[in-house]
């Protein structure tokens, strides 16, 4: 079997769809020594996260250009039994498509995105999760949302979890809240919180509620970190900071590395994710692997991904967000028994794990393949 990876996100400063295809890939090579694998890069940087064995296919980074030509053209002369892409596939994809949809925000709720990048995306993600032989998705909120907004048969969407990369791990605290120091300068204990600054992450409201807890609880010395690389939302959440009454004890990074963010989450008292929205919500377990206490959102998937294992909140009730901020970092036996559920919760969870079921699903379309050209040529005989 000859199996192709749209990797075009690696080394693209992408965050979670980035994430993905890199661990996706790696695993794939501990788990699968048989099938042929291609992977379409589009910048140099890429190359040093690829498996060896790997086939490279350099391809456009211009979205246009890539989907629009450049990666049907490749497809057609490599011949692979079928393409994984994540959302989008090529206009002219001569082969069978597996797409990773993680969620459908942009379509559900549109008003947290650009409006022609909502529409673009809605636009592309109906046209291939329509011609898709599979859909992946990694929450069974997201395989119902996807059949909700596509009519898609229900069996059509595979739920495939997603986890937290090996690298997120405990450190020693100290060492990490040192290097933290050293990187972004926050002089205290901090709150950390990871995501781009965009309308459907709740920075916002997370601001307004940091705001409102040292106002009512003084004695704390907690910081604000917000990690994530800014977006056309980002001049709002920054002016929020500067608004809140406590902008000296806000702090952004912008992107971050994969070994600046391990370094975070285990330097910060606590982890705090007020998303709106979440298909899967992947750094709420990389949180807890890092053994740190969670308080998240209860909207749409983050339930479902931590369990019983953080401090849930309604993301529109400042109240409550400042009540479970207030009982982690104010209760310290309530913080030590959430970091230990939290790290057995996150071991739930591997990407070899994904990367199996991943294939398996490979397996099956390009079995399914196999089948039907049998048949066409069988019944050309006849």
């Amino acid at each position: 079997m000859r199996f192709a990876v749209d990797a075009h996100a690696i080394g693209c400063n992408l965050t979670g769809n980035e994430v993905y295809v890199r661990n996706l890939l790696e695993c794939f090579a501990g788990v699968d020594g048989e099938a042929e694998f291609i992977a379409y890069y589009s910048v140099d940087e890429a190359a040093a996260w690829l498996p060896e064995r790997f086939h490279r296919r350099p391809v456009a980074r211009n979205p246009f250009l890539r989907l629009g030509y450049d990666l049907s053209r490749k497809l057609r002369r490599d011949r692979p039994d079928l393409l994984h892409v994540q959302y989008t596939a090529p206009l002219l994809c001569p082969v069978p498509v597996v797409v990773s949809v993680h969620d459908v925000s942009f379509s559900e709720h549109p008003e947290f995105f650009a409006l022609p990048r909502a529409r673009q995306l809605q636009w592309t993600v109906r046209r291939t999760v329509r011609r898709a032989a599979r859909i992946l998705t990694g929450s069974e909120f997201s395989r119902q949302a996807i059949a909700r907004t596509y009519g898609v048969n229900g069996e059509k969407v595979v739920v495939i979890p997603n986890a937290a990369a090996p690298m997120f791990r405990p450190l020693s605290r100290e060492a990490a809240a040192a290097a933290v120091r050293a990187r972004f300068g926050p002089p205290g204990p901090f709150l950390l919180t990871v995501g781009d600054l965009q309308p459907r992450k709740n920075q916002l409201g997370l601001i307004q509620a940091f705001a409102e807890l040292v106002r009512t609880h003084p004695q704390l010395p907690h910081q604000l970190v917000l990690a994530g690389k800014a977006t056309w939302f980002g001049p709002r959440v920054h002016k929020a900071a500067q608004a809140s009454g406590v902008a000296d004890r806000i702090h952004f990074t912008g992107f971050v590395t994969d070994q600046e963010l391990l370094e975070l989450y285990n330097a910060c008292e606590v982890f705090v994710f007020p998303s709106f929205y979440e298909g899967f919500g992947l750094p709420v377990l990389e949180a807890m692997a890092c053994g740190r206490a969670v308080a998240c959102s209860n909207a749409s998937a983050l339930a479902e991904v931590a369990d019983a294992a953080a401090i849930l909140f309604d993301p529109h009730s400042t109240g409550q967000m400042v009540r479970a901020l207030r009982d982690l970092l104010l209760d310290a036996e309530l913080r030590g028994r959430m970091e230990r559920i939290g790290l057995q919760r996150a071991a739930h969870f591997s990407w070899r794990q994904t990367a199996q079921k991943t294939l398996e699903v490979y397996y099956q379309v390009a079995d399914s393949r196999g089948r039907a050209a049998r048949e066409r040529y069988h019944y050309a005989r006849r």
